[in-house]
């Protein structure tokens, strides 16, 4: 047990950015049925309102993660009347990008949301959390962080900048009371996955992904990662010498 553990999520306010397709959705889908209380946030209004009007015990602030001010508003107006216990953020962008096809404007836009919109997260909330010595931060990374894979050539770097940054918050903020989490999941059916046009082993559903990372909230885990069978076969690679890797990757993936 790495982190204070998750539980008794009927007296839980978490707050999910990204929360309007997913994984950040069924997060905020799960979480509800378990009593908590739930803030979403995304981008489009109106797929936050469709999940508030059918989860009563929910709020939503839409907001964009590339504007530090929103950020900030959300968490003073989310945690004015109820503290937040728990913060997830799930942003993110994907297009399978080789080097063959590298888009300049295109990886600048997977930075953008996938690692800077995260600062911007922290910017409004660590000072509160710090200060008060509590609560809970948690972000959705990927196996796609471990190490360098083809078609990542945009997405993978942000994803490993993610878990350097959650490994640094931890070493940081664990010894005041500060949960930190990094969750790395393998491939998810998502509206992100659904652009995938090769084989995808271990793929599962977005649900049965929530139920994961729920799981792992209550064991206090600091890494949460699955499939176990999928995600630990990557962890064994990133160790080999990069004579096997390399050999190792090309041959799995035929590229």
């Amino acid at each position: 047990m790495m982190n204070p553990p998750l539980k008794d999520w009927h007296h839980k306010h978490v707050w999910i950015i990204g929360a309007s397709s997913g994984i950040g959705l069924a997060l905020a889908k799960l979480l509800t049925s378990l009593n908590a209380k739930v803030s979403v946030s995304a981008r489009s209004e109106n797929l936050l309102n469709d999940f508030v009007n059918t989860h009563p015990n929910s709020q939503a602030f839409a907001l964009d993660v590339t504007q530090p001010a929103a950020l900030s508003l959300a968490f003073q107006k989310l945690s004015e009347n109820l503290a937040i216990d728990l913060i997830i953020y799930c942003a993110g962008h994907y297009s399978p990008m080789r080097a063959q096809d590298f888009n300049l404007d295109e990886s600048r836009k997977h930075l953008e949301i996938n690692y800077l919109g995260a600062l911007n997260l922290l910017g409004a909330c660590l000072p509160t959390l710090t200060h008060q010595r509590s609560g809970h931060i948690a972000f959705i990374s990927s196996v796609a962080g471990y190490s360098g894979l083809p078609k990542s050539l945009a997405y993978g770097p942000t994803k490993a900048a993610l878990i350097h940054l959650a490994e640094v918050l931890y070493l940081d903020l664990h010894p005041s009371g500060v949960g930190v989490s990094i969750i790395n999941p393998g491939f998810v059916e998502t509206p992100l996955t659904a652009q995938n046009s090769f084989h995808m082993p271990a793929l599962i559903t977005a649900d049965l992904a929530a139920k994961e990372i729920i799981y792992g909230f209550e064991r206090g885990d600091f890494e949460i990662h699955f499939p176990k069978r999928f995600s630990r076969f990557l962890k064994l690679l990133r160790i080999l010498p990069y004579r096997l890797y390399f050999a190792i990757v090309s041959k799995f993936t035929g590229l």
